[in-house]
Order: C-alpha cells, then sequence, then structure tokens
C-alpha cells in the first residue's frame, strides 16, 4: 500500500515518455545531417572553384601586372636618365679640361706680352733716351756760337740734304767775314766738325746732330 502511495506521488511530467526520447534524437539527429549537409556542401563548393579564377583574383593579377609595367617603365626612364647625367657629367669634364688648357695657353700669352710690353717699354726708353740726348745736342738752321750755343764736336745732318742746303764754320767776333770752312754738298747727309772759338750756320741743311 506504501508502494503505491510512493509511486502515485511522482508528478506525472517527471516521467519521461519513450516516445518524447524518441522525438527528441531524431531531432538531434536531423540538426546533425543539416550542419553536416552544409558543412559538406561548402567544402564541395570550395573544391570546385579554383581560386585562381575568381574575380577578385584576376582583378589582382590584372593590377599587379599594371602595377609591374609601371615600375619598369619608370626603370627604363631612370637608367635613361642616369646615362644621361653620365653623358652630361662626361661631358662637363672634358669642357672643364679644354678651358683649363685654354687658361693655361692665356696665361702664356700673357706672359709672352708682358714681356713684350717690357721689351717695347724699354726700348722706347732707350729711343726717348737717345732723341732727348739728339735734340739736346741738335742743331737747326742758323748761326750758332760753340761753346755757348752748341756742344763743340761733329755734327751730321740727320737726313739727306737737297741742293740748295749750304753750311760753313765761321771765327767766332768776325761776324762771318772769317769763313773757315763752308760747303754746298747738294745731297746726301754731310758731317761738320766745329770747336770752341767758332761759329756754325746752317741754311736749308735741315737739323744737325752731334755724333
Amino acid at each position: 500500500m506504501k508502494e503505491n502511495q510512493s509511486l502515485s506521488t511522482v508528478p506525472a511530467e517527471a516521467v519521461e515518455k519513450p516516445e518524447g526520447k524518441k522525438k527528441r534524437w531524431e531531432l538531434v539527429l536531423s540538426s546533425v545531417l543539416v550542419v553536416g549537409a552544409l558543412v559538406g556542401g561548402l567544402f564541395w563548393g570550395m573544391n570546385l572553384v579554383d581560386p585562381k579564377e575568381s574575380e577578385e583574383y584576376l582583378a589582382l593579377s590584372e593590377s599587379h601586372s599594371a602595377v609591374a609595367a609601371e615600375r619598369d617603365s619608370l626603370q627604363s626612364d631612370y637608367d635613361e636618365l642616369e646615362s644621361g647625367i653620365a653623358g652630361r657629367e662626361e661631358a662637363v669634364e672634358e669642357r672643364g679640361a679644354a678651358l683649363d688648357e685654354q687658361a693655361t695657353n692665356l696665361d702664356a700669352r700673357d706672359q709672352k706680352l708682358q714681356d713684350a710690353e717690357g721689351k717695347v717699354a724699354a726700348r722706347e726708353k732707350a729711343v726717348g733716351k737717345i732723341e732727348a740726348e739728339q735734340l739736346e745736342n741738335s742743331v737747326e738752321d742758323g748761326v750758332w756760337t760753340v761753346g755757348s750755343d752748341i756742344k763743340a764736336g761733329t755734327y751730321r745732318a740727320k737726313e739727306a740734304v737737297g741742293s740748295r742746303c749750304y753750311w760753313a764754320v765761321l771765327q767766332t767776333g768776325t761776324n762771318g767775314s772769317d769763313i773757315i770752312d763752308n760747303g754746298i754738298p747738294g745731297g746726301g747727309r754731310p758731317t761738320v766738325t766745329v770747336k770752341k772759338g767758332q761759329d756754325f750756320e746752317s741754311q736749308r741743311c735741315g737739323t744737325w746732330v752731334k755724333q
């Protein structure tokens, strides 16, 4: 009687019927089959599609090819520019060497010009000295007293004289009445020697220079 009472006290919800267990296992099995089918289909689909034939891969491959082509073009431009720069640098070096050579030649020419100018200056100085001496020791047409107007010595015509040239050596103080020597050369470059106490007369003979 007690056993019957204990069984009657168990709630009806606590007692699971065999049909309920069977349905739950069927539901679990169905879910597993569905998930397995989905996973299998996913892997099967992935195995069927080649990644290299996908639009994403093809787009990336095309972009990579374009980038590579642009890189090759830029490299070619860079190589060409580098070659041009090297050529210009070589030309600049050659031009610099030519300019250095020209500068050396110009320096040598300048030195030669300086030397020549120095020689010309020295010659002009010497000529100027000679001309100054000649001017100091020159006698033009007129009557000159030796010792006061001109120096004693031998005088020569600076240039060839004409046919009208006349010269005379006179005794000083005689007013030309005492002729010691005279001449009408008629040409050439005559010479006359005078000394102190004499006068020298020249007419149309040009310049006489003391020798």
